[in-house]
Parts: C-alpha cells; structure tokens; sequence
C-alpha cells in the first residue's frame, strides 16, 4: 500500500468529517472517536446525498437527505435500505490519518 498523510486527527471533529477531493470524486474521512478513522465514497448511492454531511453515530453514517444508514466498516447499507458505498484503507500514526493511496488509484468513475 502506498499511504498519503492527509491531516492531523485532530482536523478532523469528533463525530463528524473532512473531505478529500480525488480526479474521480471525492472521500468522506469520518472520526468516530479519539483515534478511530474511515474513509468512504462521500456520494450515498441512494440519491447522491454528500455523506460527509450526514450523522455519524457508532460506525455508521446516515445521508443528509433521505436517512439512509451505512455501515463505516464495510460500507454496506443498514436496515431495510440496499445498496453499498466504497469504503478505502486508513491507519493513524503519530497523530496525522493517513489514507490507502494505492486503492484511490484502483477507483472506478461512476
């Protein structure tokens, strides 16, 4: 894997998220606790809702727009709701995430 340091932990809120813009979309990087980091497709599959708006609550996110529920581990929808979101490698070291470089490559356009 090929890591980009993208920010510090601290950059990101607690509970909430920053966006990083890519040539094929951008990624939603969430911090669901002190040191606890996921990266996904901000695009909902539903209506295209940014979901770096949406809640964060326990490893999910829920769109801004029409509520639906996916899981910050595996991407996948929650509850009655189908679909999946792109999930993308993060580790966090010495206080700065870093973010799979080598998977964002590996992105496919919509």
């Amino acid at each position: 894997m090929s890591w980009i340091d993208i920010a510090a932990v601290a950059d990101i809120p607690l509970r909430g998220a920053r966006v990083v813009k890519t040539k094929l979309g951008c990624v939603a990087v969430f911090r669901t606790d002190e040191a606890e980091v996921y990266a996904v497709s901000d695009t909902c599959p539903h209506k295209g809702g940014p979901l770096s708006d949406g809640l964060v609550h326990d490893r999910k996110v829920t769109c801004p727009l029409h509520s639906w529920v996916f899981s910050l581990e595996t991407g996948e929808a929650q509850g009655a709701d189908e679909g999946r979101i792109e999930t993308f490698a993060t580790r966090v070291e010495n206080g700065r995430v870093l973010l799979d470089g080598t998977a964002l490559g590996r992105r496919t356009a919509a």
